[in-house]
């Protein structure tokens, strides 16, 4: 008898130490959950796989495009050189395509780096904030990754994406295909005898060869131009490049772009969107309470009147994020079903749990 309750005694104290050991563990609070951490961590693992192979998925679509217009490329090189009754225009004609090939790259780019700036953002701000001191996230990644899963953004501008992947692949691509556009009107069907029997040659039906060469001049011209202004763009983070799109981004744009030309005035605005809600209730402490302890957000109360009925009402004054909209409705209505919400954009919001109010 004395063994049995001996062994109770300790299967209870076992019992009451992984108790207090499970309530001791760090818990992850978001959105009302309360998740242990190694199941926070397990479902962190889940989407990072998920959005790598979202990432690599459409990374693999670029190198299609990049294929259509090499072999395009090379087809119309061989046809062109391989016989000397093909016209030079089907270089030209080559080059257009490649050009809409490139507008295509750019597209898919942007929608590569949707999926690739989830995964730098889960790499920069949770898993290598793991590995320093104090071990823990930066503050605003979760929210900051909440707000791309409910409304995904492009990351970058059209112009980044298309300046992005012309240096990469394509201004080669296009300087092959004007010097062999200049080869094949100065070799065949022989050398010109001067400059101005060459300029003739460029000639395309109706089109003479001063305006072609000129049209030429201006194309390349402005690719070069483009593809040097975009070089300081770079919101693009799957590159291999520091994470971009924090709170202090649009503020480090708008000092930098004075000395980065292109940059501040093509490269998206990357700031959570902020609303302010309007809450109209009877039930104002209750209501307020429970917006205090769900969103953890401050409420001012203020005084009104309906026209309609007369009577007195107060209305409650919130300032929140596009994530956090849900759980306000939410809170309302388990207090006061009959509650008016109106939720509207705010330009900027400034202080506790947003941006610091800084003097300027």
């Amino acid at each position: 008898m004395a063994v049995k309750s001996t062994t109770a005694k300790k299967s209870t104290k076992a019992k009451k130490s992984e108790k207090q050991e499970e309530a001791e563990e760090p818990v992850w609070t978001y959105r009302g959950y309360h998740l242990k951490t190694s199941e926070f961590v397990t479902a962190m693992v889940h989407l990072f796989r998920a959005e790598i192979q979202r990432a690599n998925v459409w990374r693999q679509r670029l190198d299609t495009t990049t294929n259509w217009a090499v072999v395009a490329t090379g087809a119309t090189l061989s046809i062109s050189f391989g016989q000397q009754s093909v016209h030079h225009a089907v270089i030209l004609l080559n080059t257009l395509l490649v050009t809409w090939f490139l507008f295509i790259e750019a597209r898919r780019y942007r929608y590569y780096e949707l999926w690739s700036y989830r995964v730098r953002l889960m790499e920069t701000d949770f898993f290598a904030a793991m590995l320093v001191p104090p071990f823990h996230p930066s503050p605003d990644w979760a929210e900051n990754l909440a707000e791309n899963l409910l409304t995904p953004s492009f990351p970058i501008s059209m112009w980044e994406a298309f300046g992005r992947r012309l240096r990469r692949n394509y201004y080669w691509i296009f300087l092959i295909l004007g010097m062999s556009w200049l080869a094949k009107i100065w070799l065949f069907p022989i050398a010109p005898v001067n400059a101005q029997e060459f300029v003739n040659r460029a000639a395309v039906g109706p089109i003479s060869g001063e305006i072609m060469i000129l049209l030429g001049i201006v194309f390349y011209a402005f690719l070069t131009i483009f593809a040097i202004g975009t070089i300081n763009m770079t919101r693009a983070t799957g590159e291999v490049l520091p994470r971009f799109g924090d709170e202090s981004a649009p503020a480090a744009l708008s000092e930098q772009g004075k000395h980065r030309g292109l940059r501040a005035l093509l490269a998206p605005r990357q700031r959570r969107r902020q609303l302010l809600a309007l809450i109209i209730t009877d039930k104002s402490d209750t209501v307020s309470n429970r917006i205090l302890t769900d969103l953890k957000r401050g409420v001012t109360a203020i005084q009104g009147k309906g026209m309609y009925t007369g009577k007195d009402r107060t209305i409650l004054l919130c300032a929140l994020t596009i994530t956090e909209v849900h759980n306000l409705k939410t809170a309302v209505a388990k207090e006061d079903p009959k509650a008016v919400v109106i939720v509207s954009p705010a330009q900027e919001i400034l202080g506790a749990g947003f941006a610091p109010l800084e003097e300027k």
